[in-house]
């Protein structure tokens, strides 16, 4: 719109980060991950504005930020509403646990200038979802006038929410999670080029469908979108993959906690397969999140694989039966992975799996055995460590609170890369000191070698393994951060620190800067040379091609027994 006798209405979108164990912004010059729900915020934003919401007189300003790879200019954001008599609303958007902190830090200065603003995502939806009560962070926000949203936005919630504070009349609570929409032909998510365009590299995030039918106890997906799925259909799918590849977007992250489980998953991926292999749109690419079991579907591999998909997020979660059935996830079971493995690696897809630490029959002894069972056993391509973290919107952290058991108070540790519970078998040192361990004990060197190897004997391609391996281990080895919050090059702002913190002394500051990047870089250059020498050896193998060890041979039913029994036996 261009009419400037229109009055403006102004919608600021932040996905906010969260701060690291220093207290500054964790941010990136590029950064790795797309934000899902900044994606769908801003395209129901932008139906609100082409349905002229606020009536014909009204126009609608959006602008969308990612904090993970910007600096919120929030004195600009303050500014410029300010000028509009206020018309205007912040939406701090898909704000987890671990990034309410900062959310509020920014909040409350927007708060100051008296700016409308809300806070929505899984921090708010979970706490409201399954406690009694308002928890104490949640009571003071609203105190200070900012409004929780809990739930989903579609069906003209967010545009009601848009309309309320243009009205003067917003609502201290918007809750919609007893009301799950249909997702069948709704709003496409998009994110503006300019988003697009400070990400490592771009992909495209959306949901095909919503909701897990699994009862997994750790699991918040559940209690906040639902236990039964509901589902876009292929027509869907194609519109949005469409759009996307018109703005030179042709990669693929699909954020369904569990893709396998849509009931139209075959008729998304045969669409997906004629884009690729009649409409002349072979370059999709596709990452998605499926379960250990998915791979028994009939024909369902076979699909995934033609329809461009290149990495599968596996709940792998823990090898330990008891741990398992400790959490409710009786569908993983260690007899089945092996066959999953190698079903997944002879449709040349990389498997990246999380592994959680922490389960109440760990002891740092039996982590390192399991580890060492996984690297023997499995063909795991990558695998990343978390601590098991009783979230907000989780049974077990509704058990535990309602118990009146010790939960981290830090809210920014709830970023499954701390303790945030006591465990009834490790002291918080001894926890702490195997989830480092752990990491350095899979992506030992003997075993990196051994992960090329299999790639280069029939696995995926062996170069895109050693990408992998180089993201995930690296940055967390040299870059001191989980992977899946990782990025090149790391900013950061010296003012942008954590209310509470103090400011640090500009040289000092920088000098420490200068050195940790420098460091960061020598030492990540020095293993990335490490990997390719490594993966140039085994391709100047003329043997490679044949190389064998336990967890490439045919599965029998013998092995899985005692796989089972090993793994038992460890504790």
């Amino acid at each position: 719109m261009s009419n400037n006798t229109k009055t403006k209405f102004f919608v600021e979108l932040i996905k906010p980060s969260h701060y690291d164990d220093d207290g500054y912004v964790i941010q990136w010059w590029r950064s790795s991950v797309p934000s899902n729900s900044l994606a769908c915020v801003y395209g129901l934003s932008l139906d609100a504005a082409d349905k002229n919401t606020l009536g014909d007189d009204v126009e609608f300003e959006i602008t969308a930020y990612d904090e993970m790879n910007t600096v919120i200019p929030i004195k600009k954001i303050i500014s410029k509403i300010k000028k509009a008599d206020g018309n205007g609303i912040v939406c701090l958007v898909g704000v987890q646990t671990n990034q309410f902190p900062r959310a509020i830090d920014i909040a409350n200065q927007l708060r100051d200038e008296n700016i409308n603003v809300a806070i929505g995502g899984f921090h708010v939806s979970g706490c409201i979802a399954m406690l009694p009560d308002l928890t104490k962070e949640l009571k003071d926000a609203i105190d200070k006038g900012i409004t929780m949203f809990a739930g989903e936005a579609e069906d003209g919630r967010l545009a009601n929410m848009y309309a309320d504070a243009y009205h003067n009349r917003l609502k201290p609570i918007y809750n919609y999670l007893g009301d799950l929409p249909c997702m069948e032909g709704q709003v496409t998510p998009q994110l503006p080029m300019q988003v697009n365009n400070k990400l490592s590299r771009l992909i495209a995030s959306f949901e095909t469908g919503r909701g897990c039918s699994f009862v997994c106890s750790f699991c918040t997906v559940i209690n906040i979108q639902g236990r039964k799925s509901r589902f876009r259909t292929a027509d869907d799918v194609e519109k949005m993959v469409r759009e996307n590849i018109a703005h030179g977007i042709d990669q693929f992250f699909f954020t369904d906690d569990n893709f396998a489980r849509n009931k139209n998953w075959e008729s998304i991926l045969d669409r997906l397969i004629d884009l690729r292999e009649n409409q002349g749109l072979g370059r999709i690419k596709i990452t998605m999140q499926i379960d250990a079991l998915s791979y028994k579907i009939p024909n369902f591999v076979a699909k995934v694989a033609k329809a461009g998909c290149k990495r599968a997020f596996v709940g792998l979660e823990n090898i330990n039966p008891e741990n398992l059935a400790s959490v409710k996830k009786g569908q993983n079971h260690i007899s089945e992975y092996k066959r999953m493995f190698q079903t997944w690696r002879k449709a040349k897809i990389i498997t990246y799996c999380g592994y959680i630490l922490g389960f109440p029959s760990d002891t740092p002894e039996s982590i390192e055995r399991d580890i060492k069972t996984i690297q023997r056993e499995l063909t795991v391509d990558v695998l990343v460590f978390f601590f098991l973290t009783p979230l907000p919107g989780s049974e077990d952290h509704k058990n535990l609170y309602l118990d009146g058991a010790w939960l981290e108070p830090d809210l920014n540790k709830y970023d499954l890369e701390h303790p945030t519970k006591k465990h009834p078998r490790m002291s918080e040192k001894e926890w702490k000191d195997i989830y480092l361990k752990a990491w350095d004990l899979y992506y030992s060197p003997e075993h990196i070698e051994t992960m090329l190897r299999r790639a280069a004997a029939g696995g995926p391609n062996a170069s895109r393994v050693m990408l992998n391996i180089f993201q995930s281990y690296g940055i967390l080895k040299y870059q001191k951060l989980h992977p899946l919050q990782g990025g090149f090059i790391r900013r950061k702002k010296r003012t942008q620190r954590r209310s509470g913190m103090p400011v640090e002394n500009a040289l000092v500051f920088f000098l420490c800067l200068a050195w940790g990047r420098f460091n960061t870089f020598l030492s990540l250059s020095m293993f990335f040379i490490k990997l390719r020498s490594v993966k140039n050896k085994i391709k100047r193998d003329p043997e490679r091609h044949s190389y064998t060890d336990k967890a490439l041979t045919p599965v029998n039913d013998t092995e899985d027994i005692l796989l089972e029994n090993e793994s038992v036996i460890s504790q």
